[in-house]
C-alpha cells in the first residue's frame, strides 16, 4: 500500500474544525469542566441561588446595576432562563453584527480573543473569559465562566457583562441561543485557520470595540509577520511528514486529518501533513498509522502527568515502526501559542519550522 493512501480509520470524524484549543481541552477534561459549569458549580464565581436580579435584568434589559449575590442553586434562576426561550418576544437568535452599543464590560470566550484584547491594549474591557483563554498570564486573573464548549448561560450572565465576543464554535448550541437571546449584545467571531481569517479576527474586534486604528496597526504587524512565515515555507524543497496527534490515551491515537488548525499550523511551518484522507479528527488503526509513514510526531504540551510519556508513546507499536519512532523525533508545543490562530501564530509557525528544518529555517 502506496504511503499516500490510507486504510479507513476506526471512528467517524469526531472533530469540529472551529475552535480547536477549546476541543482538544475538552476532549480530556470535559467532564471535570462540565461539573464545573454545572449550576452552583464555579469555584471562582459567585454561588448562585437569592438574589436573581441580575440575571433577570440580563434576560430583560441587559441592565448591570449591581453585582450578583448568590448562595445556592435557585430553581428561580433556571426559569428565568427558560423563559427567555419561551418569550413570544424573541422569535429567533439575535446577534450583533456591528459596533457593540457599551463595549466597557466583555465576556471573552476563545483563546485567540482574549489574545487580541490583549495586542490591542484593550484588556482593560475584559470582566470575565473562559477557560481555554490561558495567554498572556495575566488573563488568568480574569474569572473563568467555563469551558467554551460547556457554557453555562447563567454562569456568563452572572458577570454581568455589557457585551459577549465570543469564538464561532463556541457551544453547546442551546446555551449560545439562550445567550442571544438574553438582550446582551452577542459577537460571534469567524474562525478560519489561514491568514486572512486571522486578520479579520483582529479587524472584527477592533471595530466592535471602536478601535479600527489600533486593529489596523495590529493587523498590518501581524499580515507582515505573516507573510514571512509563508514565504519561508514556500522555499523549503524536501517537506517533513507530520503526524499531529490530538490525544493518546491506552494505546488509541487521535490524529489530525485536513481543515484543522493543526493542518494549517503544518503548512505554515513548511511540514506536509502525513493525513490527507479525512477531514477533521480521527481514531486511526495501527495499520493507517504505519501507511502514514510521519517524519515527524507533533503535540500539544501539557502541564501535569497527564497522557503517555514521549518514550512511550514513540514505543507505540505502530509508531514505532515509522520513520518518526525510529528517529524518536517528537515535538510538543503549548496548544494555545501552536493552534490559536491569533496574533502569536507567525512566530508559532516560525518556531514550528526551526524544530522541524533546524536554525536554517528561521530566516
Amino acid at each position: 500500500m502506496s504511503r499516500s493512501t490510507l486504510p479507513p480509520s476506526v471512528l467517524p470524524d469526531i472533530s469540529p474544525t472551529r475552535g480547536e484549543i477549546g476541543y482538544d481541552f475538552g476532549f480530556r477534561q470535559l467532564s471535570a469542566l462540565q461539573n464545573k459549569c454545572r449550576p452552583g458549580g464555579r469555584r471562582d464565581l459567585p454561588p448562585r441561588g437569592g438574589d436573581v436580579r441580575p440575571i433577570r435584568q440580563a434576560l430583560d434589559r441587559g441592565g448591570r446595576d449591581s453585582a450578583p449575590s448568590f448562595k445556592r442553586l435557585s430553581v428561580l434562576s433556571l426559569a428565568l432562563i427558560s423563559l427567555a426561550l419561551l418569550s413570544p418576544a424573541v422569535t429567533s437568535a439575535d446577534e450583533t453584527t456591528g459596533p457593540l452599543p457599551d463595549p466597557s464590560h466583555i465576556v471573552a470566550i476563545g483563546g485567540s480573543i482574549t489574545e487580541i484584547f490583549y495586542a490591542l491594549g484593550e484588556e482593560g474591557r475584559l470582566i470575565a473569559r473562559d477557560s481555554t483563554s490561558v495567554y498572556p498570564e495575566a488573563a488568568l486573573k480574569l474569572p473563568d465562566i467555563g469551558y467554551m464548549r460547556a457554557l453555562s448561560p447563567e454562569g456568563v450572565l452572572s458577570v454581568n457583562p455589557s457585551a459577549i465576543v465570543a469564538l464561532e464554535g463556541s457551544g453547546p448550541r442551546e446555551a449560545v441561543d439562550v445567550l442571544k437571546k438574553a438582550k446582551v449584545p452577542y459577537l460571534t467571531v469567524p474562525e478560519t485557520f489561514d491568514r486572512e481569517g486571522i486578520l479579520a479576527k483582529i479587524r472584527l474586534i477592533g471595530r466592535a470595540i471602536g478601535q479600527e486604528q489600533k486593529a489596523a496597526e495590529l493587523a498590518a504587524s501581524v499580515d507582515k509577520d505573516l507573510g514571512a512565515a509563508e514565504a519561508r515555507a514556500a522555499g523549503i524543497v524536501k517537506r517533513q511528514r507530520v503526524l499531529f496527534i490530538l490525544s493518546a490515551q491506552d494505546g488509541k491515537i487521535f490524529a489530525s486529518g485536513t481543515d484543522t488548525a493543526a493542518d494549517a499550523i503544518i503548512k505554515l511551518a513548511g511540514g506536509e501533513n502525513a493525513i490527507k484522507e479525512f477531514r477533521g479528527y480521527r481514531q486511526l488503526s495501527e495499520e493507517a498509522i504505519v501507511t502514514a509513514d510521519p517524519d515527524v510526531i507533533l503535540m500539544m504540551s501539557r502541564g501535569g502527568p497527564s497522557g503517555p510519556s514521549d518514550a512511550d508513546l514513540l514505543a507505540h507499536p505502530a509508531i514505532a515502526s515509522t520513520p518518526a519512532g525510529k528517529d524518536g523525533r517528537l515535538i510538543r508545543m503549548d496548544g494555545a501559542y501552536l493552534l490559536g490562530f491569533g496574533p502569536r501564530t507567525a512566530a508559532a509557525a516560525r518556531e514550528l519550522a526551526v524544530k522541524l528544518y533546524g536554525s536554517a529555517a528561521a530566516n
